[in-house]
């Protein structure tokens, strides 16, 4: 079904080197590939040299053989390809071409030409089995991360490709949505497609993939099953730098103490005459790592928008230690880290976008900073580069420098390990405990229970725009984060 011979590709303008380096490989029809490694480490390169964007739209210098069912892709046009290839990409946004969710999932299907009687078929059984129906009729701007990557997903089903390539598709997902992604990728299987997935979050595959091949440096580290794969030690998965969570146990428990808290009262947030958040009163400690979990659409990224004071409609408090804080006021104390690092990188070279907010230092302070920032977030060798030729990964370490620099007051990410690997996901929890050293306070919007039991010492847990639950680790709020990522 897939076949690559000695295949070797180098991005134009690069300065790493090769991205993949004699890579050979053969999948069968109907198997299911797990794809892992590092950020960085090629798994996104090869997808693109099988969907065949490398050739057809990448500039580069590729050499090799790459036959996709039955096909030279370098000797077919792209539109020929996606019928037998369907993608999914890291960033569901980069592939959408319409407004609306209903136009979106049906959009390929148009293109390629299908009947109407067809178009509607297949949209019908993509929104029963994705389980979207409550995202009809809505705006694709309008939607969270997650509830876009759900969206990308079901156009790309509704093709009905005997190949799918997914990029990081759980990285922006619920553990709910995981789950019923997984069903889905069952569902296909079942039916026989053939399914390559590059991920950092692994065992929700583990009982779905029959194939795992770890790419380390552009070359293939090993090549193995799934059931092989699975059994291998946490540490020797630590070892390739990959994810393995088994059990949520914080290893970051304290909050600084002290009087000094931050209070909401009457935080209420309308748009469209829907009420999208409502919080009564709520009161953390000044100084805590809060993480903001619950499932996609919960109003979690809506909450850090309106505690740092970006959304002018919502209504509320937001007090310090006592004293009202204006939005005003918030903004200059507060710096975000989008969900979309692509929204706030807008210089051409990595050490002026992490210095960009900085202008109270000298020349001399300011390289003497950037360094140690640069060496602590792992991107030093990219000081030079432009920050949109990076990996996704990478250009959230970037962002997350960004917010090292400013050394604001209260600092939010939005998915901040999204698309890291585990060695990455421990540089920037180490990062935000040091920040914590320093009295910050600091909200993270996550689906990683990895970064919550590293470096979180407080959660918030929202439902439909309301906080449900909070506090700090003691054992029941412990056994509840367990049960909600599924880890018991």
């Amino acid at each position: 079904m897939i076949t690559t011979h000695n295949v070797n590709y180098t991005y134009e303008n690069t300065i790493e080197g090769a991205a993949l380096t004699c890579v050979t490989t053969d999948i069968a029809e109907g198997q299911v590939v797990l794809l892992c490694g590092e950020s960085g480490s090629g798994k996104t390169t090869y997808i693109k040299a099988i969907n065949g964007l490398l050739s057809h739209y990448y500039e580069g210098k590729m050499d090799g053989e790459i036959m996709v069912s039955g096909k030279d892709i370098s000797k077919v046009h792209l539109y020929e390809l996606a019928r037998d290839v369907g993608s999914v990409f890291q960033n569901p946004k980069s592939q959408f071409y319409t407004l609306m969710t209903d136009t979106e999932i049906v959009f390929g299907c148009e293109n390629m030409g299908f009947t109407h009687d067809d178009i509607l078929k297949r949209f019908d059984k993509v929104v029963k089995a994705f389980k979207i129906e409550d995202l009809l009729g809505k705006n694709l701007y309008n939607l969270s991360g997650g509830e876009k990557q759900k969206v990308a997903c079901a156009s790309v089903g509704a093709l009905m490709p005997k190949i799918f390539v997914l990029d990081e598709p759980s990285s922006n997902l619920d553990i709910k949505s995981i789950h019923e992604l997984r069903d889905i990728i069952k569902i296909w299987k079942k039916n026989g497609k053939t399914i390559l997935i590059a991920e950092h979050r692994l065992n929700w595959l583990k009982y779905v993939a029959d194939r795992v091949i770890c790419f380390e440096d552009g070359k293939i580290k090993f090549d193995t099953t799934a059931k092989e794969f699975f059994d291998y030690p946490v540490e020797k998965m630590h070892k390739f730098g990959l994810r393995a969570p088994e059990k949520f146990e914080p290893k970051f428990s304290t909050v600084q103490d002290g009087a000094e808290s931050i209070s909401i009262s009457k935080m209420k947030l309308t748009k469209n005459k829907e009420t999208i958040l409502d919080i009564d009163n709520f009161e953390i400690p000044k100084g805590a790592v809060v993480a903001i979990v619950g499932n996609c659409g919960a109003g979690k990224s809506t909450l850090a928008r309106c505690l740092c004071g970006l959304e002018k409609k919502a209504e509320g408090t937001v007090k310090l230690s006592g004293r009202k804080i204006t939005p005003k006021e918030r903004i200059k104390k507060s710096y975000m880290v989008m969900q979309d690092v692509n929204h706030q990188l807008f210089t051409s070279s990595v050490e002026e976008e992490v210095m960009l907010g900085v202008t109270d230092l000298s020349e001399e302070e300011k390289e003497q900073k950037l360094s140690k920032i640069l060496e602590e977030m792992d991107i030093s060798k990219y000081k030079e580069a432009h920050p949109m030729s990076l990996s996704g990964g990478q250009k959230q370490r970037v962002a997350i420098a960004g917010a090292l620099a400013c050394n604001k007051d209260v600092i939010f990410y939005d998915e901040p390990t999204s698309g890291l690997d585990y060695r990455h996901m421990k540089e920037v929890s180490e990062s935000i405990k040091k920040l914590n050293d320093m009295g910050k306070t600091q909200f993270i919007i996550t689906h990683d229970p990895e970064l919550v039991q590293e470096c979180c010492n407080y959660f918030i847990y929202m439902v439909d725009g309301k906080i449900e639950l909070s506090g700090s680790w003691n054992k029941e709020n412990i056994r509840f984060v367990q049960s909600f990522f599924k880890l018991d």
